[in-house]
């Protein structure tokens, strides 16, 4: 399901900040060399990344999800000068190319890779986070949230990715789509929570802001 049509979508894009060349060029490398390149941010969510970072000014972030480092380098954007970035994400293959960019952005030794099951590695990260990204495994995102919200700072913010699903969200349901089913749940609980506030932004593929009570 297309939201917007291409030419309100470009309009849009080409109304917003100009993306940075290095993430031009992060997008190029990753369209000839990496599979499902659709998987990228994007020029206009991720000059969205970059301003909801630079309004919050975080000392910490974490981002569930890295792919190819396209959205961390742009929530890296608004870190603290001696902030972190924690990212995690299951794919070996991708590390090299994340470590390439982000030390080419000038954020390499503000950010720090991890590798492995989000699940996993979340308990034993030290400190609290003022801003988080979800943006990974779509049937595991109650769980990201449980796992997270201990260690968030009141007011931070959790911003959930793909939370529209292609429009899928308001469809009827496959018994077999799971995906589907999952993000109709943490839709339904983080509009029915009482440890944050929420608004879901039409954004891309859906763009869920949630404020930590």
């Amino acid at each position: 399901m297309h939201f917007l049509s291409p030419q309100l979508e470009s309009y849009i894009a080409n109304s917003s900040e100009d993306e940075p060349e290095l993430l031009q060029e992060l997008t190029r490398e990753t369209h000839l060399k990496v599979l499902r390149p659709r998987m990228l941010t994007g020029h206009f969510q991720g000059r969205v990344l970059s301003m909801l970072s630079k309004i919050i000014r975080p000392k910490n972030i974490l981002e569930i999800g890295t792919y190819t480092g396209y959205s961390a380098l742009c929530l890296a954007e608004g870190l603290q000068k001696e902030g972190t970035l924690h990212t995690i994400d299951v794919n070996e293959e991708l590390a090299g190319i994340q470590r390439t960019y982000f030390d080419k952005s000038g954020f390499g030794n503000n950010i720090v890779q991890h590798l492995g099951n989000a699940l996993d590695i979340i308990p034993g990260l030290d400190g609290l986070f003022d801003l988080v990204f979800v943006d990974a495994e779509k049937k595991e995102y109650t769980q990201y949230f449980e796992a997270v919200l201990p260690k968030m700072r009141s007011g931070g913010i959790i911003l959930s990715d793909n939370v529209l699903w292609t429009g899928k969200v308001v469809e009827p349901i496959d018994p077999k789509d799971k995906a589907t089913k999952a993000l109709l749940e943490y839709n339904e609980m983080l509009k029915n929570s009482a440890r944050v506030e929420t608004v879901l932004l039409p954004i891309r593929d859906g763009l869920t802001l949630s404020r930590v009570l």
